[in-house]
């Protein structure tokens, strides 16, 4: 009987060790497949034509402040400081962008408010050096955002 247990007990150990590798290089995978993404929509964002690129630099805003989130969560906070620098960027060059643009407002616009939304969730779990930057970033994701949103109310 007891033989039975025995490798029952190596069994279920032995297949969830299995079954978590491909995950693990599964997720390896995917955040360089993200890398490679972000600058491909970036390099299309830069090279759309003025009436596309609001819409896709609101693209790029929303992703990099998942990737500024993941990163002050993981206590990275010069990689998040340098994320949300780029996030600024992007917030402006959609300012820039917005009098030469307007299609896809609406979506340009609830996609500032979600990026908006989830930088402000991480304000509490900053420290008080991250803090300062990421309140910088949210003031200028909340100042596109209003004029986003003027935009679409005039058309």
């Amino acid at each position: 009987m007891n033989l039975r247990v025995l490798p029952h007990a190596v069994l279920v150990p032995l297949c969830v060790l299995v079954l978590c590798l491909p995950c693990r290089a599964a997720s390896s995978a995917d955040s360089t497949l993200d890398e490679t993404a972000l600058a491909q929509l970036e390099a299309r964002a830069q090279q759309a034509n003025p009436r596309e690129q609001c819409f896709l630099y609101t693209e790029l805003v929303q992703q990099m402040t998942a990737i500024a989130g993941k990163q002050l969560l993981a206590g990275d906070s010069d990689r998040a400081s340098a994320t949300l620098k780029r996030v600024e960027r992007y917030a402006n060059l959609i300012h820039m962008s917005l009098a030469r643009d307007t299609r896809r407002l609406k979506e340009a616009e609830m996609g500032m408010h979600t990026a908006s939304r989830r930088l402000g969730e991480f304000l509490h779990l900053v420290s008080p050096e991250d803090k300062v930057v990421l309140e910088a970033t949210l003031k200028q994701l909340d100042k596109v955002n209003e004029e986003l949103l003027t935009q679409v109310f005039a058309h």
